[in-house]
């Protein structure tokens, strides 16, 4: 009995060493790639599509909407106009809106 048990913890020691070095080794770096991104000011009116997609919360798809919206609609007037565009609520706005700007778009732009 002893032989059997013996016989079962030892795989799940052996299996568990080296899912916890991959996960020690991986978190190091993505969080500086996220701080970096984090505090980068997007204009709405400027954005492409994977600047758009940077942003937290907004995905490709979301990305293609604004962009969209903007070809659509004009150049945006003030950040809350966001919220018009299908997939962008008030909570999504919320955590944007401190990385939005609506500057108006350069001569050769």
């Amino acid at each position: 009995m002893n032989r059997l048990l013996m016989s079962a913890l030892i795989p799940l020691v052996l299996s568990g060493a080296p899912l916890l070095a991959q996960r020690a080794a991986k978190p190091a770096a993505a969080p500086r790639a996220a701080a970096a991104a984090s505090t980068e000011i997007v204009n709405l009116n400027t954005a492409t599509v994977a600047q758009l997609g940077s942003l937290p919360g907004i995905g490709p798809k979301t990305a293609d909407l604004i962009v969209q919206y903007r070809q659509k609609n004009g150049p945006f007037k003030k950040v809350e106009e966001i919220m018009n565009v299908r997939g962008v609520g008030e909570k999504s706005f919320l955590k944007l809106k401190s990385r939005l700007s609506v500057a108006a778009a350069k001569a050769g732009e």
